[in-house]
């Protein structure tokens, strides 16, 4: 599967190249009206100074824009790598057929009236690429922008967007045209170079994962920026962005986050899983950093553009103003990085060379006096510092000191790449004076930002990332003691018998045949049943009325708990015949376990990805409550063990108060059998095992609803 995976990674990269850096470009719907698409895009690559020929297709125009223009694509002299395509819906099937006459390798159709518009444009869209895989071309978009690359060889602009971006090593794929001309902006903005940038409409062919790939491979592309609203096949770009986040950063933001866009569900691990999760635990389980703020997504984007990855969470500060520090420190903290003692030999060395009332701890204060001799001292001791792993600079630029001396210092230092450095510039950008000093940093690939968090956070980005490529959460154990075979057998039998729930019977015989731990149980038709049944689990026992058709059974009256004798059982039996009138109603009959945390475990399976596995605090408040983790299965140790340390009610499975804490290996097990069953049987659409009863020396399963 790994070797398919590359051999088809390598295919489409080779296939894109013609997308990406194209030779020759034809725009087949070229026009002369100045604001049509035709027109502009035309306009675009002249103006960002395109190196190869520019072929307008129009029958009826000579020229297009001063440039040459044929009737049609048979009658360009030379071979074209890339065409545009601006014509109206219809004729597009048509058009594709001749361009893989042609021998054209690649198209952008920028025309809109497709899949987007219902099922009619869905039929031509259908139509096109029938013909384009008949002729082996490569369809981008429809009813998108296109791409381009800055790359000076190439200067490809084949969009139809307004921004001009510099040469730079950050690319940017966006589904949303939009929001991916408002980022691209956004990093223009900033001063910060572009490599690439892709925006493909309704992605009928060439998809995001396909671009991600493209992008891994591209060695001027040293980070990844992506937006998207959804993954139509979510499994495709799990094992693209896995392999490529290994190798450069992906700064991942996805619309669609709120909970309201939750769809109902019979489970609680449906309902909880909400709309959104499946595409954060994709970013998660590949290694990609997530924002919610396209902002901070750009701001970020700045450092991983021109800073190494710091080996640690090791931060030397050096400021010389005070308050800004603090609020560093506390930002930087809650990343997860450290503000260490300086060693005695770096504290040596910064008392020959500070001012007398600069402070030589960490952060270390050069004071507002403090010009580019000192500011340069306190980053070599940091460079050289074993226990430093990243630098933030706090820069004010006081009237009183030689601020660009202060910046080409910094910049000196920056350029030998020794380790990450960030910096919280503080200005006033109306002053001549002070643009001078903000060149020489920008232009000395130091990245600077208005407000000390926004640079304590970009930092913290990149440690994050450092944690990313350094963690191995392994592979999935395979247990060799299941009964695959018996688990198929009662999957077969719900099947034939129309299920949508499982009955607890065919529940508890499906976890018993992968060993999860279960509490004693027995199912009984009648009362007598149930009293043979009650004196083989061994009283204190609890009895659970058993119908189909009862989902939540202790809201409804179907459950008792702790019953000590023979008495109690019957007369518990008796009160639930009267109260559920159902045919199928049959007892079952549980060992009480009392004492033990109640916890949830849970499966939820998303269209086109596989399973989602959830574990958390049980019990009845559990939807109140809501402290859920979740991961993606196939699930490893390592990731059911951090399932267990992320909840925020995580330090009551260690115990409190007096309480003994649970058996963690025990629930760790579960999450993993639970993981290798329902790899195993994908038909299994919903799961709850709610409660796991966990204790002291082991943990059991109580009750579990099965939907396939």
């Amino acid at each position: 599967m790994k070797a398919e995976l590359i051999a088809k990674e390598k295919k489409t990269i080779h296939e894109l190249d013609s997308l990406f850096k194209p030779k020759s470009i034809a725009i087949i719907g070229a026009s002369t009206k100045d604001l049509s698409i035709g027109n502009v895009i035309i306009k675009n690559l002249v103006h960002y100074g395109y190196k190869g020929p520019i072929y307008p297709i129009n029958p009826k125009e000579p020229e297009v824009r001063g440039i040459k223009a044929y009737p049609t694509i048979f009658d360009v002299p030379g071979e074209i790598d890339l065409a545009h395509i601006i014509i109206p819906s219809k004729f597009v099937p048509q058009m594709i057929e001749d361009c893989g006459k042609k021998g054209i390798k690649s198209v952008i159709i920028n025309s809109a009236g497709f899949s987007e518009m219902g099922e009619e444009g869905m039929a031509l869209q259908t139509a096109f690429l029938q013909k384009a895989k008949q002729y082996g071309v490569r369809v981008f978009g429809p009813n998108c922008q296109g791409i381009i690359n800055s790359d000076p060889e190439l200067k490809a602009y084949c969009d139809f967007t307004f921004t001009f971006p510099e040469p730079g090593s950050i690319s940017i794929v966006a589904l949303s045209g939009g929001v991916g001309a408002f980022i691209m902006q956004s990093v223009f903005d900033l001063g910060i170079g572009m490599r690439m940038y892709a925006s493909n409409g309704n992605a009928c062919d060439v998809s995001i994962s396909d671009v991600v790939s493209y992008y891994g491979e591209d060695d001027g592309t040293k980070a990844i920026i992506l937006y998207t609203e959804g993954f139509s096949n979510p499994k495709e770009f799990m094992d693209v962005a896995k392999v490529v986040a290994r190798k450069k950063p992906i700064l991942a933001m996805k619309a669609g986050r709120t909970e309201e866009g939750a769809k109902a569900a019979a489970s609680h691990t449906g309902s909880l899983a909400g709309v959104d999760i499946a595409t954060e635990l994709i970013f998660e389980k590949t290694g990609m950093l997530t924002f919610n703020n396209e902002e901070e997504m750009c701001q970020t984007a700045m450092a991983f553009a021109t800073q190494p990855y710091p080996k640690g969470n090791r931060v030397g500060i050096i400021t010389n103003t005070g308050g800004p520090a603090v609020i560093a420190t506390d930002e930087l903290v809650s990343k997860g990085l450290q503000i260490p003692a300086l060693s005695e030999r770096a504290k040596n060395i910064l008392k020959t060379t500070m001012l007398p009332e600069a402070s030589i701890n960490n952060p270390i204060d050069v004071v507002a006096t403090g010009g580019g001799k000192h500011f340069r001292s306190a980053l070599d001791v940091l460079m050289d510092e074993e226990g430093i792993d990243a630098v933030y600079i706090n820069f004010v630029t006081a009237p009183f000191t030689d601020t660009d001396e202060v910046a080409r210092q910094i910049v000196e230092v920056n350029k030998m790449k020794k380790k990450p450095i960030v910096c919280n510039f503080m200005t006033n950008m109306s002053m001549e004076r002070y643009q001078q000093t903000a060149k020489i940093m920008k232009d000395g690939g130091v990245p600077c930002y208005a407000f000390p968090t926004t640079a304590a956070k970009a930092l913290g980005a990149l440690y994050k990332y450092h944690l990313v490529r350094s963690r191995n959460i392994g592979e999935a154990k395979l247990f060799s003691d299941i009964n695959k075979k018996q688990a198929e057998t009662i999957l077969i039998e719900a099947k034939k018998e129309g299920k949508t729930f499982l009955s607890s019977k065919q529940v508890f015989n499906l976890l018993g045949a992968y060993k999860i731990p279960l509490a004693d149980w027995r199912i009984s038709d009648s009362p007598y049943d149930v009293a043979k049944a009650a004196r083989e689990v061994g009283f204190p026992v609890v009895l659970k009325a058993d119908s189909e058709s009862l989902v939540h059974k202790s809201d409804m009256g179907g459950v008792v708990v702790n019953l000590k004798n023979m008495d109690e059982v019957l007369t518990a039996v008796e009160k639930m015949k009267n109260k559920f009138d159902m045919k199928d109603l049959k007892f079952l009959v549980q060992k009480f376990l009392p004492g033990g945390r109640e916890l949830i475990g849970g499966v939820s399976a998303k269209q086109g990805l596989g399973h989602l596995l959830m574990f958390g605090i049980g019990g009845i408040y559990v939807e109140v409550l809501k402290d859920v983790a979740f991961k993606i299965a196939p699930v490893t140790e390592v990731e059911a063990k951090e399932m267990l340390s992320s909840i925020k009610t995580s330090k009551l499975l260690d115990g409190v108060r007096g309480e003994k804490g649970i058996h963690k290996e025990s629930v760790v097990e579960i999450i993993q059998r639970l993981s290798q069953l329902v790899c195993d049987f994908p038909e299994i659409r919903e799961m709850d095992l709610n409660p796991i009863m966990a204790f002291e020396n082991n943990a059991m399963v109580v009750d579990a609803r099965i939907k396939i």
